[in-house]
């Protein structure tokens, strides 16, 4: 039944695909949602299943590549951690379908939509699932064209079509780094299979050179497809697809894959202490970056992006410090509550004809009460309120961070202000899109959306309130489900960690905890008396601090840079190449050859006369030839 689990998303990529217009628009939309939901219902099976044998669930399909000593064979493995991120690619991707049936409703390209979405579905599944590196890679290629495809998918309009080739192109950077890391593996174990490579004996005895090399290219992968920096510049951009796409790649699918591959190869980065620090760092220093550009966004979207560039900077912190269940438990809970937020958000703009500029909105409470409430729930989750799903994952990365060898005081100060951060812009978001003035323009008539999208907002703010009760922290009392059903899959990994609890004052747990909640519960006032009581203050700080806010406002120029730096160079070199030596040299020698073939054949075709009597003197003159060179041999 393994195999199904993927099938069934291929098959609904294949209907979809190949009927295109002969399929209705709403039978479009129930073929994809089906067979999503077929899958979510195999890997509740299966989940029941393993926890009955407690052991990983394998099927070998067939044998893939068997060259010499080289065999790979495309199969799947169903283990904790896989069987997670199974659980939320279904069950949050179901929802995401289903959402979509409403919100693309009268696209003219919605079979093509749905395809693609099915496809999307079935890569990731692939990229989690595989028992091996190279499968592994199958899927890791495949999101990446899923996303060129889906982000570009109103390719009519230029800055869309441009939005998809950047992440396409920006994501090929981490691939070369995922290659070249295979190729280390396969020559230094002589196998890309994950039980065979992920041993502890076996990792020590590679030096550690090599096995700092192959870590952190493996790591410049996951930077690409999670979008840390500095390979972060895609993500927002990829906002130019419709909502649902972003919230499959945001909260289900693709950026989480990077997270997934680092867990999934703990015992291999714990191994090395420069991977683990890079890792650790780059993910903080990666959460304040993105959340300072949100504190000035206004496109709703785009703060929803930079959420999810932040958010993923505390998994890779949580993974950077080797608690990796940690980092997957955040995983499981940002997907319930930033899928909810783009679902809401898409609510919001297909409420508001397409409007995503917060500056044109305010005063939607009324109009849109559902919506209202259930993004409510997910703002509350992301900010860390207490008691819900954010609050207690976390809150789990800021212990880990303080209390690792790999994390301490600096680190931590740095996450929990940028908790504080979040919980500010987060709540700025809501109180700029349902609180205040009433800024729309009047062509625009506000409303609700129809149930079928409301449906899967409900759902998903249920689980963004209750989905951290599975891990209730120890300190508290309780017990960590989570932990103890992922431990099997990360024993070896967090087991390979030595947790040294930094030299200074020993703060608790709950002390920490405390901490974070004041940070948020401070940047909810703080985004209440800015844009409630007095949107007045936003604008007088922006001009007193116009060139910090230019700067922030401006995302720090990064894209500028890059143009400057790699675009415009390559660009122009291209050019010059195209204009000079492709032009000059490769066209010449084509043309060349062209022209001297022809001149040949001007020559060669007079012999080609007609005429009887230069015809026996060609044969006179041969016979002549042949008995003077017989006379000379």
């Amino acid at each position: 039944m393994i195999g199904l689990i993927p099938f069934f998303p291929l098959l609904g990529f294949l209907i979809n695909g190949l009927g295109g217009k002969r399929i209705s628009e709403r039978m479009s939309g129930i073929i994809a949602s089906v067979v999503v939901g077929l899958s979510f219902i195999v890997a509740i099976t299966l989940f029941g299943e393993f926890l009955k044998i407690g052991t990983p669930l394998e099927q070998t399909l067939f044998t893939w590549i068997a060259v010499g000593k080289f065999t790979v064979s495309f199969s799947y493995v169903l283990d904790s951690l896989s069987l997670v991120m199974v659980l939320v690619i279904t069950g949050v991707g179901l929802l995401i379908h289903i959402f979509s049936i409403g919100y693309m409703k009268g696209d003219p390209g919605i079979q093509r939509y749905f395809s693609y979405l099915n496809l999307f579905t079935f890569m990731m599944l692939t990229l989690v699932m595989s028992d091996n590196f190279l499968a592994m890679f199958l899927g890791w290629e495949g999101v990446g064209l899923c996303s060129y495809l889906l982000i570009g998918f109103w390719f009519e309009d230029p800055v869309k079509a441009a939005a998809g080739k950047k992440a396409f192109i920006v994501n090929r950077i981490g691939d070369f780094g995922f290659l070249l890391a295979m190729f280390l593996i396969f020559s230094r174990f002589g196998s890309l299979k994950f039980m065979d490579v992920l041993i502890p004996q076996q990792i020590a005895q590679i030096p550690i050179e090599i096995v700092t090399a192959i870590t952190l290219l493996l790591f410049l992968g996951a930077t690409g497809k999670s979008a840390q920096i500095p390979l972060h510049i895609w993500l927002p951009d990829a906002m130019a697809g419709p909502t649902p796409v972003s919230a499959l790649i945001h909260a289900a699918t693709m950026v989480t894959a990077g997270v997934y591959l680092i867990a999934r190869c703990g015992i291999l980065f714990a191994a090395s202490e420069i991977t683990m620090s890079v890792i650790a760092v780059i993910g903080i220093l990666t959460a304040f970056f993105a959340a300072t550009i949100a504190l000035t966004e206004t496109d709703i979207k785009k703060v929803l992006a930079y959420s999810t560039i932040s958010q993923l900077g505390f998994m890779f912190a949580a993974v950077g410090v080797g608690a990796f269940a940690a980092g997957i438990f955040h995983l499981m809970t940002h997907a319930f509550f930033k899928g909810l937020l783009f679902l809401a958000a898409g609510s919001v703009i297909h409420g508001m004809s397409g409007e995503q500029n917060m500056l044109k909105m305010g005063g939607l409470k009324q109009k849109m009460p559902t919506t209202y409430w259930t993004m409510l729930a997910g703002v509350a989750a992301i900010s860390g309120l207490p008691l819900l799903s954010g609050f207690f994952s976390k809150d789990e990365i800021l212990w880990n961070v303080y209390s690792s060898q790999f994390g301490g005081n600096i680190l931590f100060g740095i996450g929990l202000f940028t908790a504080a951060m979040t919980a500010f812009y987060m709540f700025r978001l809501f109180f700029m899109t349902f609180h205040g003035d009433r800024r729309w323009s009047k062509e625009v008539s506000p409303h609700e959306s129809p149930k079928i999208m409301t449906i899967p907002l409900i759902m998903l703010a249920v689980l963004s309130v209750v989905g951290g009760f599975i891990g209730i922290p120890e300190s508290w009392g309780g017990h960590n489900f989570f932990h103890q059903f992922l431990q099997k899959s990360t024993q070896d990994a967090t087991g390979y960690i030595t947790h040294q609890y930094s030299s200074g004052l020993l703060l608790s747990e709950n002390i920490l905890m405390i901490l974070s909640i004041v940070a948020a519960i401070g940047g909810l006032l703080l985004a209440y008396r800015f844009y409630v009581q007095r949107p007045d203050i936003p604008g007088k700080i922006s001009k007193s601090l116009s060139i910090a806010y230019k700067l922030v406002s401006g995302k720090y120029f990064i894209d500028e840079l890059y143009g400057l730096l790699f675009v415009r160079p390559l660009r122009n070199g291209s050019e010059l190449f195209l204009k000079k030596f492709d032009i000059s040299v490769i066209d010449g020698i084509a043309n060349g050859s062209g022209k001297v073939m022809l001149v040949l054949g001007n020559k060669l075709r007079r012999i080609q006369t007609g005429v009887m009597q230069n015809y026996a003197a060609v044969i006179f003159l041969g016979v002549i030839s042949i008995i003077f060179y017989l006379y000379l041999k």
